[in-house]
């Protein structure tokens, strides 16, 4: 008998280890908490100008050249005396700077003003939640943003989601990849646990399965 149990608590000391091994190849790191309110408030990245942004640019002493637009989708806007100029990827500073080049050939030393009115961003300026959550979207990301003011905005999780396997997708700047973060989405909505709660950056994608069962 005792051979025999020596080759189970062998078999058995195996498949732990593998299991192990599995696990630990399998899991991914989590983010560090964030407090529903934020202790300190601070600025966030300069905002970047997106398509379909609506945007107010104010041309001071000139009110015929003032206009209000959308970007179109190819990233350009038009506006009096202006055809077809690029404002993706732009400031609203940078935008101001180049419309004041243009309008130079036309007016003495003008002095320009753009303000964005209705947001929607870059996808690298967006929070994404996709997969079973009620209103999957796109969230134009704000200042001091987290994983519950994403969560709200979607109107939580589905009936059937896996909140607990959910999974964050960042782009690494330093590195050039996408790391992957494991989210306790059901800890923080279901039993109001703040230490699942964690900080988001632009372009975070917020990945909910469904539930097998």
């Amino acid at each position: 008998m005792r051979p025999v149990s020596r080759s189970f608590l062998t078999l058995g000391l195996a498949a732990f280890a593998l299991s192990a091994c599995a696990g630990s190849g399998t899991a991914r790191p989590e983010l560090p908490s964030a407090g529903y309110v934020a202790t300190k408030e601070q600025p966030g990245e300069e905002y970047v100008i997106g398509p379909l942004d609506q945007l107010n640019i104010f041309v001071w002493r000139n009110p015929e050249l003032s206009a209000k637009v959308q970007v179109r989708p190819d990233g350009r806007i038009t506006t009096p005396l202006i055809n077809d100029m690029p404002a993706v990827g732009k400031t609203p500073a940078m935008l101001a700077d180049d419309m004041k080049a243009a309008l130079s050939e036309y007016v003495n030393k003008p002095i320009v003003s753009v303000i964005v009115e209705n947001f929607s961003g870059t996808y690298s300026q967006q929070v994404r939640v996709v997969g079973a959550t009620e209103k999957p979207a796109s969230i134009p990301y704000r200042a001091n943003m987290t994983l519950l003011d994403a969560m709200i905005a979607v109107g939580g999780l589905s009936q059937y989601a896996a909140g607990n396997k959910a999974k964050l997708v960042r782009y690494d700047r330093d590195t050039g990849k996408q790391k992957e973060y494991a989210l306790q989405i059901s800890r923080l909505l279901k039993r109001g646990d703040s230490s699942a709660n964690v900080k988001l950056e632009p372009g975070d994608v917020i990945i909910i399965p469904e539930s097998m069962f």
